[in-house]
């Protein structure tokens, strides 16, 4: 069962070429659909099977479950998607990933297979990298990783067929143990997925090695560990998320957990079931050793029903899997969590009504930005460099949140404005993209200022105790003038507390100004270090200019935009 350092590395080369070219491939499909997967994937979730569908159109298109469900992750880290509709995305993306197994197994294995003509395919691809066109670029990309996936393959075929072929021998034995040989098969799936990071290359080197000889049952096997195998990559990408993107990942794992216990339980009697199809169907039968082509096409619908019957089994059970992940995976108190509320589920019935859930989802996202406010203070008090490096790692996901929240906002304004909508809507769904533009702003003013009072504690300059006081006193006033502009949103447009907005506004400017002015007095004295007076005067600017943003959202609500 030797297999020597040159076999081994030949195996590797054909595996690594083959992850590459999917890689290319997807990673161009990306780039050539653009935003509009991305649409796809965050708006389709209304309804549980709204989200299936969304996830396996978005498998589909991009060839890689895993990039998937790593930007399921992040939507949920970003609250564009909540926990339960994430489910419903994995859930499609699970069959999904059946359409990858039978463009593999059609164009790499079957009669139909393309290897001859990855070469001129090549040819075709490579020029479209070189022309003045990104979108020719980005097809050039698809069309050169698409020739090497399938190029790898023939290389892969190859190689397996001049291994020792005592390693396969062997591996056969290991299918006489019942029970015993399904779970070691399982394992090493999931081992095998784990360590190459990709379940694509872990199914195709399981179809390579059943078309030199291995048994079909322990091929199916091998496939149901790759399923839980595949769950690490989720798992990896929330490790930096929040509680829900954890929260997300981990239902990832326990979706297909659940879908493998089951299928071990009548393992034998599916197989069988597997086999009459593929003899109904002229195929042959999957338990010939003899049949290659039976036991490649057998597994591909293996692998299709089995995700096909596990959505349909728990589909109905989300709620649940949501109940358990959340015990799982519970809340501590420095947890984010934000997810959309209002316009997640697409357009109302009439422009008015559509109109008041962005109102609503804007007030939301508001009071969101408004935390950003108490936690700079919370930073600028902060003399635990642990403390602080949580609350700027915070700081961060908050931006990251506006960032997102403020194009979901636009998104779903813009759709709204394409219909027949009135004069009076179309000045309030302007108003509305006014406050989403510059609430996100302040969320990267904060941001800034956090990374401000990072780089000055890094370089070890410290403020005094007075230019400490006077940035907590900015900051307070702003704290008033958040106060004004939240409850101005959750108010009737013409009901604005517009004279008191204006008023918190000039405090700020004025005591911006009296900042200003001793502040360079105190650099003529020599009071405190150029370098501290340069973070202090940033500090204070940037103060003022979310004060000015805030009074922008205040005018552009009372109609003044």
């Amino acid at each position: 069962m030797e297999l020597s350092v040159l076999e081994f590395l030949t195996l590797l080369g054909s595996l690594g070429f083959f992850i590459f070219g999917m890689k290319v491939m997807s990673e161009g499909i990306q780039k050539v659909s653009g935003s509009r997967m991305r649409q796809v994937l965050g708006n389709m979730t209304g309804t549980r099977l709204a989200g299936v569908g969304s996830g396996f159109l978005s498998t589909a298109l991009v060839q890689s479950s895993s990039a998937i469900t790593v930007m399921i992750v992040s939507f949920v880290n970003a609250g564009l998607l909540n926990l339960r509709q994430a489910i419903g995305v994995i859930m499609g993306a699970n069959i999904g990933t059946s359409m990858t197994v039978w463009m593999i197994v059609i164009l790499g294995f079957s009669p139909f297979a393309i290897y001859d003509y990855t070469l001129p395919i090549l040819a075709f691809g490579l020029p479209l990298l070189f022309l003045n066109n990104k979108n020719l670029n980005n097809w050039g990309e698809v069309v050169i990783g698409f020739a090497l996936v399938f190029m790898s393959l023939g290389l892969l075929n190859s190689t397996m067929a001049l291994l020792n072929p005592d390693l396969l021998v062997s591996l056969e034995r290991l299918a006489d143990m019942g029970v015993l040989s399904v779970i070691l098969f399982l394992f090493l799936g999931s081992i095998l997925t784990i360590v190459l990071q990709s379940s694509s290359a872990a199914l195709v080197l399981t179809l390579v090695l059943c078309v030199n000889g291995l048994p079909f049952e322990l091929g199916a096997a091998t496939i149901l560990g790759e399923n839980i195998g595949t769950t690490v990559t989720a798992n990896l990408a929330a490790l930096v998320g929040n509680i829900s993107a954890k929260r997300a990942a981990r239902a990832h794992f326990i979706f297909n957990a659940a879908g493998v216990i089951w299928m071990v339980l009548i393992f034998g009697g599916f197989l069988r079931s597997v086999d009459l199809l593929t003899q109904n169907w002229g195929l042959g039968s999957v338990f010939d050793p003899d049949d290659p082509q039976a036991i490649i096409y057998g597994l591909a619908i293996f692998h299709t029903s089995f995700n096909l019957i596990t959505v349909l089994i728990l589909v109905g059970l989300v709620p649940l899997i949501e109940r358990v992940v959340i015990k799982l995976v519970p809340s501590r108190g420095d947890d984010t969590v934000f997810s959309l509320e209002y316009i997640s589920t697409g357009l109302m019935g009439t422009p008015e009504l559509s109109l008041l859930e962005a109102y609503k989802e804007t007030s939301r996202f508001s009071t969101l930005t408004a935390k950003m406010n108490s936690m700079t203070l919370e930073l600028l008090e902060e003399s635990d460099s642990k403390k602080r490096k949580k609350l700027i790692e915070k700081i961060r996901k908050y931006e990251e949140i506006t960032d997102r929240v403020e194009v979901e906002i636009s998104n779903y304004l813009s759709k709204l404005s394409e219909g027949t909508i009135s004069i009076r809507t179309s000045a309030k769904v302007r108003s509305l993209l006014s406050i989403a533009n510059d609430l996100e702003r302040i969320g990267d003013l904060y941001y800034q200022m956090s990374k401000r009072l990072e780089r000055k504690n890094d370089n070890k300059i410290y403020f005094l105790p007075e230019q400490r006081e006077n940035i907590k006193k900015m900051l307070l006033l702003l704290d008033e003038a958040f106060r004004l502009m939240t409850n101005n949103l959750s108010t009737e447009s013409d009901k604005v507390q517009l004279e008191a907005a204006q008023l918190a506004e000039a405090e700020i400017n004025a005591l911006r100004d009296e900042l200003r002015k001793k502040h360079l007095k105190n650099l003529e004295k020599g009071v405190y270090s150029v370098k501290s007076g340069l973070y202090y005067s940033d500090m204070f600017e940037f103060c003022e200019k979310v004060g000015d943003n805030i009074m922008s959202i205040s005018e552009a609500y009372a109609g003044k935009v």
